[in-house]
């Protein structure tokens, strides 16, 4: 993914200023990411949840990629919660 353009939609912008997480950050769980969930009927692009870490923290980011333009789209940022996600944040809670 580090050689697609990165656009960052409106609401991952609020978010990650709501929740102290930088672009930086973002760009740092894309290099490094592993997947957690997959989503490949979301349109207009599929979809997935990927798993970082920035600055020892843990950080799920949801991005779409439009293989067509080479970009990839950050839909939201978020720490996972342990109240929602099992250790390791990689599957939810049943």
């Amino acid at each position: 993914m580090a050689s697609q353009r990165v656009i960052f939609r409106v609401h991952a912008i609020q978010r990650m200023f709501e929740r102290s997480i930088s672009e930086q950050d973002v760009h740092e769980v894309l290099r490094t990411a592993e997947v957690v969930e997959m989503y490949p009927d979301d349109i207009p692009y599929p979809s997935r949840l990927l798993l970082g870490w920035s600055q020892g923290q843990p950080i799920h980011v949801v991005v779409a990629e439009n293989d067509d333009e080479e970009t990839a789209i950050v839909i939201t940022v978020y720490e996972p919660d342990d109240d929602v996600w099992e250790p390791g944040f990689r599957r939810r809670l049943r």
